[in-house]
């Protein structure tokens, strides 16, 4: 009898960017291919101190807020974005 035991690849980590506003926006475009991406959509943190993108997954965190430690991070970008 054999056995065949199919494993789902993981699904890398989305990108992380830090941000200084509670509000944001995202259209997924990223500095290597600008043309790329989604509709535009904006965002509001909310108490998590964190919110992530319906369409690319990006999280953006509250610089400051209750997501902002070290272990909050996967795939972290040292990106941070101000209005």
């Amino acid at each position: 009898m054999i056995h065949c035991y199919a494993r789902a690849m993981p699904i890398p980590p989305p990108e992380i960017t830090y941000v200084t506003n509670p509000r944001v926006v995202c259209d997924g475009a990223t500095a290597t291919h600008p043309a790329l991406g989604h509709p535009r959509v904006y965002l509001a943190i909310d108490e998590k101190g964190y919110v992530e993108c319906g369409y690319c997954d990006r999280r953006f965190i509250l610089k400051g807020g209750p997501a902002d430690h070290p272990s909050a991070g996967r795939g972290e970008t040292n990106q941070t974005v101000t209005p």
